[in-house]
């Protein structure tokens, strides 16, 4: 079994691991005891070298005595003081000194040791004595004689010769420091070589074991990833071959009748759908034609009542505006009263005809749009447009002017309430996208195109916002309106020019716009002239 296995493998590793690093603290210990004494050593030497160095000083300060040179007694006493000092630390070390790896070397040193630490005391208590009893020499004494028998003091204070004791103390000490510094570097590179040791044999054996596991486990990890691939592509039939009894063979096992029974799982579930989706087909074809009549019937309500407000706006804005032109201001006389109320009643009348059209587009037949056409003075239309134009212009801040029409009459072939209406949105259009204070103008001019009837070319030009040129072909489409158009007019659907397009095929003119975008929009009308029998006499506008 793997588990078993890898289990086992996992715990020697462990162990190796455990047995390494109590190995290398065991090493590590001892050479923290080594360095340990060799610091103790080396404090006992350079407290010797104190020793040394205070009673050299404190020789000096009995010669200064001698010679009456200032010496202070504070000053001996400090020198004294540093010297009994320097015995407690020696004491208190010899008692930290472990001594040697050899237990002879260590007995025979502590005895050395405090032999030496014995005579010392002796030597710094007759230096004490000494040294206080020093006294100034007479002017006219000698001072060789004097001076030999301070050196024997200092140097012989008690019959031991102290210079030459404290000498081989610090060389003894010295190779002591020097001793234990050998065997705390030898301790140390044991400690390395243990545990360079003990981790290569760790590698060496974790090595073995990747390659075992890997060589073992390669071949059930491919048949296993087979089958999970074969699993994700769909491909039920495919079964995994391992017949191991470990836990590779368990889950072979395991996945092979798991495939088995989404197959069966998969072939219930593919009738099943098979049933439903000649169900599904067979209603919604039911829906379908449900739902597009259902759509039509939506639809025409939609643009029925978005025509309608549309449309109605316009004539309903004319007729308000000329009933507050009527009645601003002072009394008028009662031909203009008379002339707004025929005004009134004409746009009332092309609201009634716009309410018969918004019925036809309703019924999606806007290009059935009923036109009487015959002879008329297309100067009627214009006036009437300019008119209704001007009492929604006021209201926009905007001027509505008209070049000098012709002075005889204009003929053409049409429906003066429908051209009215035609140029009605026009002039609507080109007021409701000028800026305040701006501009709209209306010329009419003959055109005689080569190898086609004469006509008359209606211009209706503003200095608006004007008409980006990828919307320009879009503009005569049905609820199409530009984003600058939104922005600047939140109002309309998209109606009018579409409408007004219908209007003039129907009298076989054609309807183009120019426009520069913040440069205003030019819309032109062209409609056949009427060679016909000649009108009545001239209408002036």
């Amino acid at each position: 079994m793997f588990r078993t296995k890898l289990t086992l493998a996992l715990a020697g590793l462990g162990l190796a691991a455990a047995l390494q690093g109590a190995a290398a603290l065991w090493r590590l210990s001892e050479a923290d005891r080594q360095v340990l004494r060799g610091r103790v050593a080396s404090d006992i030497h350079v407290t010797f070298v104190e020793l040394s160095v205070a009673k050299q000083r404190l020789r000096s300060w009995a010669a200064q005595r001698q010679a009456d040179a200032g010496a202070e007694p504070a000053e001996r006493e400090a020198l004294v003081a540093d010297m009994r000092r320097a015995l407690v630390e020696l004491e208190k070390l010899a008692l930290q000194a472990p001594g040697s790896a050899s237990g002879v070397v260590a007995g025979t040193e502590a005895a050395q040791r405090a032999g030496v630490l014995t005579t010392l005391a002796r030597s710094v208590n007759s230096l004490d004595l000494a040294s206080r009893n020093v006294q100034p020499l007479a002017a006219d004494a000698d001072a060789r004689p004097a001076w030999q028998t301070l050196s024997d003091r200092f140097d012989r204070p008690d019959g031991h010769d102290l210079r030459a004791l404290l000498n081989d103390s610090m060389r003894r000490e010295a190779a002591a420091v020097a001793r234990e510094r050998k065997a705390a570097d030898a301790s140390l590179e044991q400690a390395r070589l243990l545990w360079s040791g003990a981790a290569a044999v760790l590698c060496l054996a974790a090595l073995v074991l990747a390659g075992y596991f890997a060589r073992a486990l390669r071949q059930p990890l491919a048949a296993l990833r087979d089958g999970v691939d074969a699993l994700h592509r769909g491909n039920l039939t495919h079964r995994i071959d391992i017949d191991s009894r470990d836990e590779f063979g368990d889950v072979a096992r395991s996945m092979n009748a798991m495939a088995a029974e989404l197959l069966q799982h998969r072939e219930r579930e593919t009738q099943a759908r098979q049933h439903l989706e000649q169900l599904v087909r067979s209603r919604t074809v039911e829906l379908s034609a449900a739902l597009a009549s259902l759509q039509q019937v939506d639809e025409r309500r939609r643009r029925l009542f978005a025509d309608v407000s549309h449309e109605l706006r316009t004539p309903a804005t004319a007729i308000r505006g000329e009933a507050q032109v009527a009645l601003r201001g002072r009394d008028k006389p009662v031909e203009e009263y008379k002339d707004s109320l025929r005004r009134v009643a004409d746009t009332a009348a092309q609201l009634g005809q716009v309410i018969d059209d918004l019925l036809v587009v309703a019924r999606e037949d806007i290009d059935a749009l009923a036109v009487q056409r015959e002879p008329i003075d297309l100067r009627d239309a214009i006036a009437a447009a300019l008119e209704q134009a001007r009492g929604l212009a006021g209201a926009q801040q905007v001027r509505v002017e008209s070049a000098p029409l012709p002075a005889h009459a204009m003929p053409v072939l049409g429906d003066t309430p429908r051209l009215r209406q035609l140029l009605a949105v026009l002039l609507d259009n080109a007021v409701r996208y000028s800026r305040p204070g701006g501009l709209v103008r209306l010329c009419v001019d003959p055109l005689q195109p080569q190898g086609e009837l004469p006509q008359w070319d209606v211009r209706v030009e503003d200095r608006g916002i004007g008409i980006a040129a990828d919307e320009l072909p879009q503009v005569f489409e049905r609820h199409f309106r530009g984003a600058q158009a939104r922005r600047h007019f939140a109002g309309g659907c998209g109606l009018g020019l579409s409408i007004a397009a219908a209007l003039a095929r129907a009298h076989g003119g054609e309807l183009t716009l120019e426009s520069t975008p913040g440069g205003g929009t030019t819309a032109r009308f062209r409609l056949p002239q009427w060679l016909g029998e000649s009108l009545a006499s001239p209408i002036t506008s």
